[in-house]
């Protein structure tokens, strides 16, 4: 890439290079004619679901560097926007995350992370803008139904505690709030939560319906209006930079709420940059949002590695700064929510596109992508054919504009390792004629902001500990007495919450345990499996012994396992196989190859009751399998061809109250 303009001093575009590449039209940026709309911001999710449950784990400084790179003004990412699961004790993708009411009379605003998360990032960035949205729902709220509109005030109630809950007990206060993640959404229900919101002296925090399509929303906005009057932002998922004709037609906001869930390589780089302009060139679209923030959750998961950088090993410390960090910082660092866009944006002659934006105080931020169809696919939708070829570019400012002398340049180039350059400060371009105009030669795969802002930073840190894999000897007793955080380290519960627990029954050496703690299925939003789940480990696991203390609460009907070489979660996880150990209060013992035990290996009678501590021992060597009952051989040299490796696990029979002490794994070199 290479730059010319008027009497700038400047290398000139050689002439011969001007006659093999296609010489394109002069780009006009000009705010005569008024502006365009304004920008809202970039974001990201952490959640949608549990996709930062490994980063709390991480030791410092690295924590606190990961946060930098994401939130940090001027710095990494610097992102404007930063949205949350609320948590609703379900699957919603590659984990539950805990609600702040499991049962009806329940209520606790210190579970999970994401207060954490959100209070990290208004550290770092006060002005962050912070979204709350349900994926899932406590299943008492549904009153025997997986619907969350049984009763619309009580799930208005349910999610206005929530936020009055953020402010109370930790200070944030919450912007936008969503109705339920990418399905059915209800009239009634928005127009209860707005009234609700008001009631509560929350008229500040705005609605944001539906994050799913275009449509139906936007067509009972327009059919309705009081629906129109109460929905501040239409926001839909993965729209492949289109918007809706009805969508056009509400006069509202339109955001790209959840956007990008792409391995975060240099291809997942490629699709972040070209839809960060082109949301808005191609669908006005003020916002776009990246699920997710950082892949903070076990790899082999589903969607793994999607986040704008990679935080997976909390054991080691190692983490990775991907492309799509300082793809983010092109448009992040050089603009503000509350910043317009110029109503002179578009495509590029021979591909790609570009997109101005202001402060409307003569600051000026011009970001230009030529990403091929090639190295920019996103995972969905399916993206159309189209050609990027090498071009000269020629803009010209104008307006209040055309008076600039300076603008700071920052490049990237993504694909070839010996090609690519991220995020690097080029000498500025100087427009000393005065004409405001200036010519650029763009290749493929190349990312350009020009801005008069001198704030730009590359930040940095020490290499991180080099990637180790889990530890093949690990260990959790659970003594904690003050927990920081509700959930053990390492541990990433798939169905059911899992969660630290003072025992009030044991003043001994089961004080301190890890309890499952849901009593009721609830209203899911991915397959949840029948029998809560939490797994943890390294997923190329197959040579081990798992050992754990159970505590059964529930008589007759109550159970609990220990697992190894367990295959599937997240999504999938009601189809996860492996070797499965369970003992029951009616006093049978069964050995699966599977969650959903289907697939009985053995199966027998045993001495167990509820309320009273056992030892279960589950030993893997090759094809063959074992289990011990507090020590005693129960079942030995079981056949097992598959799988041949996974994580370790514990869990209960059904949502039940269970208790688990002193894990240990030990894996076989």
């Amino acid at each position: 890439m290479t730059a010319a303009a008027g009497s700038a001093g400047r290398p000139v575009v050689p002439l011969l290079l001007c006659a093999m590449l296609a010489s394109g039209g002069a780009y006009v940026l000009d705010d005569s004619d008024g502006l365009g709309r304004e920008f809202d911001g970039v974001g990201a999710v952490s959640g949608g679901g549990a996709t930062s449950r490994l980063l709390v784990n991480y030791p410092e400084p690295h924590r606190s560097e990961i946060l930098d790179y994401l939130f940090k003004p001027n710095f990494g990412a610097s992102l404007h926007i930063l949205k949350v699961e609320i948590g609703g004790d379900g699957q919603t993708t590659d984990g539950t995350e805990p609600s702040h009411m499991h049962y009806a009379l329940d209520e606790n605003y210190f579970r999970g992370y994401e207060w954490w998360l959100m209070k990290e990032a208004k550290k770092r960035n006060p002005n962050i803008i912070l979204i709350g949205l349900p994926w899932s729902f406590p299943g008492w709220l549904g009153k025997g139904f997986s619907w969350p509109y049984v009763n619309i005030q009580l799930t208005a109630y349910y999610v206005v505690s929530w936020i009055l809950g953020a402010k109370h007990y930790h200070d944030l206060d919450i912007d936008y709030i969503g109705i339920w993640n990418e399905r059915t959404f209800d009239t009634s229900y928005i127009k209860v939560l707005r009234k609700m919101l008001d009631s509560q002296g929350l008229q500040r925090v705005k609605i944001v319906a539906s994050d799913n399509l275009w449509e139906p929303i936007s067509s009972f906005m327009l059919r309705d209006p009081e629906l129109l009057q109460v929905v501040d932002v239409i926001g839909a998922h993965y729209p492949g930079t289109r918007v809706s004709q009805h969508a056009k037609l509400t006069k509202k906001k339109l955001w790209s709420s959840e956007d990008f869930s792409t391995l975060n390589s240099d291809v997942g780089a490629g699709c972040w940059g070209r839809i960060l302009n082109q949301n808005y060139v191609n669908g006005n679209m003020t916002s776009t949002i990246a699920w997710n923030l950082v892949a903070s959750y076990y790899e082999d998961l589903p969607f793994g590695r999607c986040g704008l950088m990679t935080a997976q090993e909390p054991w080691s410390g190692h983490y990775v700064v991907e492309s799509p960090i300082w793809v983010s910082a092109h448009t992040t660092q050089f603009t503000q929510p509350g910043w317009y866009y110029l109503k002179t944006v578009g495509h590029l002659e021979k591909g790609g596109s570009y997109v101005a934006l202001t402060d409307g105080l003569g600051n000026l931020t011009i970001i230009v992508e030529t990403m091929s169809r090639k190295h920019s696919k996103c995972v969905r939708p399916f993206l159309p054919f189209y050609n990027v070829s090498a071009q000269l570019a020629t803009f010209v400012l104008k307006g209040s504009f055309s008076e600039i002398p300076e603008l700071q340049m920052w490049y990237t180039k993504l694909g070839e390792p010996s090609e690519r350059v991220l995020f690097k400060q080029l000498d500025s371009l100087w427009l000393l004629d005065g004409n405001g105009t200036f010519t650029l030669e763009l290749q493929e795969d190349e990312l350009l902001t020009l801005t008069t802002l001198p704030t730009g930073r590359k930040g940095s840190y020490p290499l991180p500990p080099k990637s180790q894999p889990f530890p093949r000897v690990y260990k959790d007793n659970f003594n904690v007495d003050y927990p920081f955080f509700s959930e053990a380290p390492n541990f990433a519960d798939q169905t059911g919450v899992f969660e630290y627990y003072m025992n009030p029954e044991d003043y001994g050496e089961h004080r301190f345990t890890l309890r499952q703690v849901l009593n009721q299925r609830p209203i899911t939003w991915a397959a949840d499996a029948s029998s809560p789940i939490s797994i943890i480990g390294d997923y190329q696991w197959t040579n081990l012994t798992i050992s754990c203390d159970v505590y059964i609460e529930t008589p007759e009907k109550g159970g609990v396992f220990i697992a190894g070489r367990v295959n599937k979660g997240g999504l999938l996880v009601r189809i996860a196989q492996g070797v499965f150990f369970w003992i029951f209060t009616n006093g049978l013992y069964r050995v699966t190859g599977d969650l959903a035990g289907w697939i009985i290996y053995s199966s027998g009678y045993v001495e167990v009751m509820a309320k009273k501590w056992y030892t279960l021992t589950l030993t893997m060597e090759g094809h063959l399998s074992s289990g011990k009952l507090n020590g005693k051989v129960l079942w030995e040299n079981i056949h097992v061809k598959y799988p041949k490796n996974g994580w370790a696990a514990i869990g209960t029979h059904s949502f039940e109250f269970a208790q688990f002490d002193n894990f240990r794994v030990e894996v076989a070199h």
